[in-house]
Order: structure tokens, then C-alpha cells, then sequence
């Protein structure tokens, strides 16, 4: 399967990006970029995003980079520094870059921004399986 399209392959087997609201921006071997917008049934009690959905995007973006290649990846490994809090209403954006893939494991770090403002940084880990993508 050509890489560049297994990210929206991947996102129409996927409820919970979907329910975000994530689309695909750009997509290309070893790259994509994906955006959101906040919603409200997004925030916690004071009011500003829940950490878990400036995660779930980078995240996102990082496991469809890493599927480009056309080998299923699994992150076996994440985390993410949150630096500015986000309203509704922010559109958000995460872009993962994975430029080598000569072993089984691929690492990343995903700036995730609110226009060109880095809000979060996600650092990831992935796992290259055997198990390609077909169309």
C-alpha cells in the first residue's frame, strides 16, 4: 500500500480520532501532520482542555508517521510535557516526522502547537512489526 495513504486508511478504522474531530492535513512517507479543534465536552473542571487531548493528537500523528512505511507500529512508549493550556474553541495541531527506519524501534519528538505557538511535546517510541499494510 502506498504510505502516504495509509494514515486516512487508518483513521476510518479509528472511532475514538474520529470522535476528537482529528483530519489529516498532510501525509507523506515517514510524515503527518493532523489537526482538531477543542470542544467543549473536551475541557476538565477548570476550564481548559484535558491534558489527555493535546496527547491523543500528538499521538495520533506519531502512529500514522510511523505506518507510512508500510509496516504496522505500535507505540510501546510515550510521554508528553504540556507548556501552555488550551481553551475551546484552539485549533490545535501535532506533525510527527520519522525520517530512519533501520531497526524495529523509531523515536520522536511531536511539537504540538495552537497556530505557531508549541503548547505540548510528546516524545514516543515505536515498534515495527513484521505485518504489512495491504491495500
Amino acid at each position: 500500500m502506498n504510505g502516504e495513504k495509509i494514515p486516512f486508511k487508518m483513521l476510518s478504522q479509528d472511532p475514538y480520532s474520529t470522535w476528537l474531530g482529528i483530519e489529516i492535513l498532510e501525509s507523506e512517507l515517514g510524515r503527518c501532520k493532523v489537526g482538531m479543534t477543542i470542544r467543549k465536552e473536551m475541557l476538565n473542571s477548570m476550564g481548559k482542555a484535558h491534558g489527555g487531548i493535546s496527547y491523543a493528537l500528538a499521538d495520533t500523528a506519531f502512529g500514522f508517521a510511523a505506518n507510512t512505511h508500510g509496516k504496522y507500529a505500535v507505540s510501546i512508549e510515550t510521554s508528553i510535557n504540556h507548556i501552555e493550556t488550551l481553551n475551546e474553541g484552539d485549533y490545535i495541531t501535532a506533525e510527527s516526522v520519522i525520517e530512519k527506519v533501520k531497526n524495529k524501534l523509531g523515536f520522536n519528538i511531536i511539537e504540538v502547537k495552537r497556530q505557531e505557538e508549541v503548547v505540548a511535546l510528546f516524545k514516543g517510541v515505536v515498534y515495527r512489526t513484521n505485518k504489512e499494510w495491504i491495500e
